[in-house]
């Protein structure tokens, strides 16, 4: 082998697997990137659903804060008037429900 056979044969056993090579590597980073990317927009979509989430929890927090704070005692009569009727101490038991 001489001369132009024997680089001919170099580049094909050499050359060829390194273009392979550089083909694949090429198309598994392009994969990679792609995964990546999806992931990033993924993370971000469930980063903005706890955002609004946390943005309603805050809200009700803020409501109940006022409501406790202005209206604390207004809202206990208004509770303590949703309850029913409690019986006196002097009370007697109902039929059938003596004390032992």
């Amino acid at each position: 082998m001489e001369g132009p056979t024997a680089v001919m044969l170099a580049l094909i056993i050499i050359g060829l697997p390194t273009i392979m090579i550089f083909v694949i590597a090429n198309r598994f980073f392009k994969f990679r990137e792609r995964k990546l990317e999806i992931e990033a927009l993924n993370a971000a979509e469930k980063a903005a659903q706890y955002a609004s989430r946390s943005n309603e929890l805050e809200h009700r927090v803020r409501v109940l804060e006022q409501i406790v704070t202005d209206k604390g005692v207004e809202t206990a009569a208004q509770i303590e008037a949703l309850r029913p009727p409690r019986l006196s101490k002097t009370a007697e038991p109902a039929d059938g429900d003596a004390a032992s």
